[in-house]
């Protein structure tokens, strides 16, 4: 029984001295840790203030964008009918033949239905200039009207006012503004659209050249409210301000200074 014990308590100091080593090799693998804890820390934080400078760059490049190239403005155009003001004088006629009156000069029999060309009162977008407008709703009914039943009119005033020319270049400028911020942004955005004019009919600029159908028309302007759409839900534009098809407010309330997280 003494040998036993005996043996038994070398065995214990063996475990021991064993324990003791393992408990200075647990130490050593906590200090260890603990610094590299420190420097994961230091890095992380280090990390999210580049990420703050990137942000900040990002967001002075792209303010610096739309206010000197691609200036994105609301647009009220208040102007009046001036038969709207002469009916309104006439004593003899009451309101309901006034607004009757209004409503009929407003509509054109335009592709087998009746379209309400007016935009007296509404509020509109416009970019680059107050001269290249879209309305706000998104209503982009005149583009497609116009090459329909009005393509062959001449004239530099019609030319002017034609509201295909002006359509088709705030959506091309609109292309090519949310291909600049998804580069600026480094957002690849769910939909490919071309913004530059090439020969190859396949790379071909959605929005300028030939006129488009009214198929290949919404198809493309579907993909770009679709691309506007990410690039607000990747910058955490307040979902409360946007519509889907309201192209360029929701690109207004993207890029604009008080998008908290402009640049993220």
């Amino acid at each position: 029984d003494t040998e036993g014990l005996l043996k038994i308590k070398e065995e214990n100091q063996k475990h021991y001295r064993r324990a003791q080593r393992h408990q200075e090799k647990k130490e050593k693998i906590q200090k260890h840790n603990r610094k590299l804890g420190d420097l994961v820390e230091k890095k992380t934080y280090d990390l999210k203030t580049q990420y703050e400078h990137l942000a900040n760059l990002r967001r002075s490049h792209i303010l610096e964008l739309t206010s000197v190239i691609f200036p994105i403005e609301e647009v009220k155009t208040s102007m009046r009918d001036p038969a709207d003001v002469s009916s309104e004088s006439d004593n003899a006629m009451t309101s309901s033949t006034v607004s009757k009156l209004a409503e009929a000069r407003r509509t054109t029999y335009l592709s087998g239905r009746w379209v309400c060309d007016d935009h007296n009162g509404d509020t509109s977008i416009s970019i680059t200039g107050p001269w290249i407008i879209l309305p706000n709703n998104g209503d982009y009914s005149a583009y497609y009207s116009w090459v329909e039943e009005k393509k062959t009119t001449q004239g530099p005033d019609m030319e002017h006012n034609n509201p295909a020319h002006t359509i088709s270049a705030a959506l091309c400028y609109a292309t090519q503004l949310v291909n600049t911020l998804s580069l600026i942004l480094d957002v690849n955005l769910p939909k490919k659209l071309c913004n530059r004019q090439v020969k190859t009919q396949q790379r071909k600029h959605e929005f300028c050249g030939e006129n488009l159908s009214r198929h290949r028309f919404t198809r493309a302007v579907k993909k770009l409210n679709a691309n506007i759409l990410h690039l607000c839900f990747s910058q955490h534009v307040n979902l409360d301000l946007l519509h889907p098809l309201h192209t360029l407010r929701n690109l207004m309330y993207l890029v604009s200074p008080d998008t908290e997280n402009l640049g993220r």
